[in-house]
């Protein structure tokens, strides 16, 4: 059986997101939290949290949660937010501030 966490709007890039995700797909749980735990990046963080509450979904369902393994990760892109940073004479430059949809999918490790 496969469980799922969402988290949408994230206030991060997703190509930021996508270097982490790399590695920890395919993973058992236990050692990408370890992983994720210890690198420094902003997005670890915010993976960490998505993988947690993905656990907590399995746990609710009754699942072993120590022989999940991360099926999928996948960061999408979420609406853009657009501001404006005003420049000489008078002129403004667009900042394109991004947001991403992080899906975790775990599923039981079929051992």
């Amino acid at each position: 059986m496969e469980v799922k966490a969402v988290l949408k709007y994230a206030r991060i890039s997703p190509q930021k997101v996508r270097k982490l995700v790399d590695a920890v797909k395919g993973q058992p749980v236990e050692g990408s939290l370890n992983q994720l735990k210890f690198m420094p990046q902003k997005g670890a963080g915010i993976i960490e949290k998505v993988v947690r509450s993905a656990v907590a979904n399995a746990d609710h369902y009754n699942l072993d949660v120590d022989s999940l393994v991360i099926r999928n990760i996948t960061a999408d892109q979420g609406p853009t937010l657009k501001r404006f940073r005003a420049r000489a004479r008078g002129r403004g430059t667009r900042i394109l501030k991004r947001t991403s949809h992080i899906t975790v999918i775990l599923a039981e490790d079929s051992v």
